[in-house]
């Protein structure tokens, strides 16, 4: 009997915004774990609402952040560096203020310092079209865009719905896409442990 080293998953941290298809955000983790990806959520304060935050902790077996630590609470084992993010459902505000640096809250900061760093982002925009068509928007994926980050939104990708009718787009929000889009540009090898 052989002792086989123990491997070590992929680390996917996978950010929820506060728009309709976040409830389902389930099945990319799903997606992402039948994919051999080890899952960290992390919600911006209006996605908290969105999600069932105990569920997802039971799912993925690692805490769903929304906020930083308070100097009161204890460091337990921190997360690990994502080898890849996924913003799903991204909402109109998050991308707006990430593309311009704003990091106002947990989710945000993380984004904002995995930019700079040069983490695979994938961003999956869940915004009606009339918000897709104002200038600040279209201006936030170009920057976003020349920064390097992959955004599935337009012709060919996810296109926007129009106003009132998200709803009818929640069950066809595609995880699958987002996850392709990662899978495309991580290599499946483990990284060695530091």
């Amino acid at each position: 009997m052989t002792d086989e080293p123990t491997k070590k998953s992929r680390v996917l941290w996978v950010f929820v915004c506060g728009a309709g298809p976040a409830a389902r955000v389930g099945i990319l983790v799903s997606l992402a774990q039948d994919d051999g990806w080890d899952v960290h959520l992390i919600a911006t304060p209006a996605g908290a609402g969105f999600i069932d935050i105990e569920a997802l902790e039971k799912q993925t077996g690692n805490p769903v952040r929304t906020s930083h630590r308070t100097s009161s609470e204890r460091r337990a084992t921190g997360r690990p560096a994502p080898d890849a993010i996924i913003v799903a459902p991204a909402s109109y505000n998050t991308i707006n203020k990430l593309a311009h640096g704003t990091a106002d809250t947990y989710a945000l900061d993380l984004l904002s310092e995995n930019l700079g760093r040069g983490t695979l982002i994938v961003i999956l925009p869940f915004v009606n079209s009339a918000l897709a068509a104002r200038r600040p928007f279209r201006r936030a994926l170009q920057e976003l865009r020349a920064e390097g980050v992959r955004i599935l939104f337009g012709p060919g990708d996810w296109e926007p719905h129009s106003p009132g009718s998200g709803s009818a787009r929640f069950d066809s929000f595609p995880w699958s896409l987002a996850l392709r889009e990662v899978q495309r540009h991580t290599s499946p090898t483990i990284k060695p442990t530091l």
